[in-house]
């Protein structure tokens, strides 16, 4: 039976980036989401929608269909100190609060005397995924 509009499925995945692994959670607890809810990136859900229990399947997302392309206009520079007495790096993750006061990851991407850049980008922005996936149950 294949995947259907708001049923339960737990799947194991392997994410890779250009050939090297990022995440993932083979031989462990499985990830179990409701299908259809937004909970997946879209282009890995679309793909997926034909899948049945016990399938593997590889599956490319293009940036696009994953977390948007890279926009090298989402930095801000903000005061240094906003950060307090934080050690920072650059290249050091940072959770922040986006707009509509979600949390969102940003990347500090250089540090001035008085001032912090920090880039709203997500990691995986602009980057096609790469994704061995393995449904385990659908309920």
């Amino acid at each position: 039976m294949a995947i259907e509009k708001d049923q339960m499925v737990s799947i194991e995945y392997e994410l890779k980036l250009e050939e090297e692994l990022v995440d993932s959670n083979i031989g462990q607890e499985p990830l179990e989401f409701t299908f259809g809810s937004g909970q997946l990136i879209p282009g890995l859900e679309a793909q997926m929608a034909d899948m049945n229990e016990g399938e593997t399947r590889e599956i490319n997302v293009p940036a696009a269909q994953a977390y948007g392309e890279y926009n090298p206009e989402a930095k801000q520079v903000l005061p240094k100190e906003h950060f307090g007495d934080l050690e920072l790096t650059v290249g050091m993750p940072l959770q922040g609060q986006g707009e509509d006061g979600q949390p969102v990851q940003v990347i500090v991407t250089a540090i001035q005397d008085n001032e912090v850049e920090i880039d709203l980008n997500h990691p995986l922005a602009g980057k096609d995924l790469d994704f061995t996936i393995i449904v385990k149950t659908i309920k």
